[in-house]
């Protein structure tokens, strides 16, 4: 096997693996990472009263120097000599830096609903969440706080508490 084509026996791995993050689960209001678990926060209830669809900008940092990185070793096997592997090396981490947050922006990008809740208490406050529960305005509403703030129907899942629960 020649030294330019054994980096790209890795290529496979590195498509599959961007792959798997573009199929990795949103970050929906039914989706609670592990960090949660066990967390307690505040739950208070109130009415949404406005609505208004929003864009989520996409990006973690880490998709530019993950590309980077591995543009650079693809590129250092071009050319047979150290100034050709220096500029393959320096022209693939420019490149892949490219496409790493290219990937990036598009598997963390997407769309979103501002709520603004009146809290049953009389304040109002915005929560920005994925919409898959098909909240409406005029819609009961726990706001529950962990690690994030989320929204969720009265009645839908979680039991009331008894004579002193939210009704």
């Amino acid at each position: 096997m020649t030294r330019f084509a054994a980096p790209f026996r890795l290529l496979p791995v590195l498509l599959l693996a961007l792959g798997a993050a573009a199929c990795a689960p949103q970050n929906t209001a039914g989706t609670v990472p592990a960090a949660a678990l066990g967390r307690a926060g505040p739950v208070t209830t109130g009415t949404i009263v406005a609505m208004r669809p929003v864009q989520v900008q996409g990006g973690t940092g880490v998709g530019a120097p993950i590309g980077a990185v591995a543009g650079g070793v693809i590129g250092s096997t071009i050319g047979g000599g150290w100034r050709a592997n220096t500029l393959g090396a320096l022209g693939g981490a420019v490149v892949g830096g490219f496409a790493g947050a290219a990937v990036e922006q598009g598997v963390t990008r997407g769309a979103a609903v501002e709520f603004i809740i009146r809290d049953d208490r009389g304040g109002e406050f915005a929560v920005v969440q994925t919409n898959e529960e098909r909240l409406m305005v005029g819609d009961r509403v726990r706001v529950v706080q962990t690690d994030r703030a989320r929204l969720v129907p009265l009645g839908a899942g979680l039991a009331d508490a008894g004579p002193g629960g939210n009704k």
